[in-house]
């Protein structure tokens, strides 16, 4: 049994104008040697440094698939919502036009219509970064002619899905959230937004973000920050605050976002929907902005396991244009709306689990015991080195961000003061700093693959807190809460270190009315499995719509 080294961190929240001049001394060639080493020593960068690693590095979590799978078409006939299910979901809109319920043209001008309720409301939510109307309506069109055709392309026809201000879509810029990226709009859409067009998806704008995705929050000095649907005055996680925000609040069924550190899975969770980050290497990256190459994945934020389970089967797959697809094995949904959790093992790491405040622990666990009545297995495992993990994680993503941004240095003085902050950090790491990192990924993958065949999956909650109050003056500045971070991140870290699929989803609500999540991660390739234990575990999770909702 190994020693669990996780600790909590207890550091200073910097808002308005203290962050700002921590942030400019922190540039300030001569304040670094000041201020870097206290900085780096709280990140655990020396501790990193100072580890005795064998191992030779691991540049990409690529792992080969070498078991044949059956590969099943999505069929929604097998699945159904939970009785009372609150939310309108991507299958009800397809079941809507098939009857003749609704059109797509009529569905486009109300999403239009419940974001200008959504910009009008007090306060704001600001779910987007932009949205081109008669783009939308000319999509709807199309998709209501097929549709009087009887010729729709897709269960998706006519479905509305807004998309990440991170990935390319024609007729928008790419802004990555910051003022000055994307100044020309994309010349052709990422192979993720081909997929759902080409399958009639109704593509509704580009949402918003925190700033190129480099904290776990959702505000942006750009475009203001995100709120989250069940109170406002909290922070929606981020980076995909939008997309999840903009599903959570019935705008949209689905959105897309992007994953270097949690970045779907941490929002999911804080606004009570399903996130999935796949396998490493499963969907393409191509037309993604280049922030991130060795920890990126795209994924979908929806209301339901159907719903995620149905874009799956539109995005996942090789494409020519990403080499890092194309070694993968055939994509299946084999099983994934199967009613019950036979046949399955789940380990939980009490140590880890219980790392968390006690409501997320309690409801977390409540819901453990709800799905060993659906057959589950839980086995208590033990995971060596998870610190060591996070800090080769902070160290890659960092480091690659940083290099990603070093061209447009010139216009760091346009970036949030918290975003220049972590660009510096990121910038003083060394090549050796790097190379240690990915050596202890070597380690990490090693260690997760002797537990991972002992049990099917692996079970945390999917944050350690909900969400929370954003700090007096963050609104109108942003915020730096490192310790906070740590605690939103705790349980997000293997998936994108070593590339295995996860998926966060609903658990149940706080006290206050707020999301908890819950957090399976699993085997290469085998994100069938996960969406089996999401899927059973939505059955028995009563769902609650936030404040704010305007499906």
């Amino acid at each position: 049994m190994s020693e669990y080294d996780l600790k909590s961190v207890k550091l200073p929240k910097l808002t308005g104008t203290s962050l700002k001049l921590f942030a400019a001394a922190v540039e300030s060639p001569a304040m670094q040697g000041v201020l870097l080493p206290s900085l780096l020593e709280n990140g655990g960068i020396p501790f990193l440094q100072d580890l005795d690693l064998s191992e030779a590095p691991t540049y990409y979590p690529l792992v080969k698939g070498n078991h044949k799978i059956r590969v099943e078409d999505f069929n929604p006939d097998k699945a159904a919502k939970p009785a009372g299910f609150p939310f309108r979901t991507m299958m009800d809109y397809a079941r809507a036009y098939r009857s003749g319920e609704t059109t797509p043209v009529e569905v486009a001008e109300q999403v239009l219509a419940a974001i200008k309720a959504s910009e009008q409301s007090d306060p704001n939510l600001k779910l987007f970064i932009a949205i081109y109307r008669e783009d939308v309506l000319a999509q709807a069109k199309a998709s209501t002619e097929r549709f009087a055709k009887k010729k729709p392309l897709s269960l998706l026809d006519g479905v509305p899905v807004a998309i990440k201000d991170e990935v390319d879509m024609v007729p928008y810029s790419t802004t990555v959230g910051t003022r000055f990226l994307g100044q020309e709009p994309a010349k052709q859409d990422s192979e993720v937004v081909a997929r759902l067009r080409a399958a009639g998806a109704l593509l509704v704008g580009k949402t918003n973000m925190h700033e190129i995705g480099i904290n776990p929050n959702g505000y942006n000095d750009a475009y203001g920050a995100v709120r989250n649907p069940y109170d406002p005055t909290c922070d929606p996680g981020g980076s995909a605050s939008g997309s999840a925000a903009t599903v959570a609040s019935g705008v949209v069924p689905a959105a897309i976002g992007a994953d270097g550190g949690g970045s779907i899975r941490i929002p999911a969770s804080l606004c009570g929907i399903v996130g999935l980050k796949a396998t490493f290497g499963r969907i393409s990256e191509q037309g993604a902005a280049p922030l991130c190459w060795s920890v990126a994945h795209l994924g979908p934020l929806t209301v339901s396991v159907e719903d995620t389970a149905l874009i799956y089967s539109v995005i996942a797959g090789e494409d020519a244009r990403d080499p890092n697809t194309l070694d993968q094995p055939p994509v299946t949904l084999q099983g994934w709306n199967e009613r019950d959790l036979k046949g399955l093992t789940a380990g939980i790491y009490p140590e880890w689990f219980e790392h968390a405040d006690p409501e997320v622990v309690k409801v977390n666990y409540e819901l453990v015991e709800k799905l060993k009545a659906r057959g589950l297995v839980v086995k208590e495992i033990s995971i060596p080195d998870l610190n060591a993990t996070r800090v080769a994680h902070a160290v890659i993503i960092l480091s690659e961000i940083a290099s990603c941004m070093r061209p447009h240095s010139q216009k760091r003085k346009l970036q949030g003061a918290a975003v220049r902050l972590t660009l510096v950090i990121g910038e003083v790491l060394t090549a050796m700093d790097y190379l240690q990192a990915q050596r202890m990924r070597t380690r990490t993958m090693n260690n997760f693959n002797k537990v991972l065949k002992d049990v099917d999956f692996i079970l945390t909650p999917g944050t350690a807190r909900v969400s929370q109050p954003v700090p007096d003056g963050g609104y109108a500045s942003g915020w730096s809460d490192l310790s906070l971070d740590t605690e939103m991140m705790r349980f997000m870290i293997p998936g994108n270190l070593l590339g295995l699929p996860a998926i966060s989803f609903p658990s149940g609500y706080d006290s206050r009315g707020m999301p908890v999540g819950m957090q399976a991660f699993g085997r290469h390739w085998e994100e069938n499995v996960l969406l089996r234990v999401a899927y059973n575990a939505e059955q028995v999770v009563t769902r609650q719509l936030p404040g704010m909702y305007f499906g």
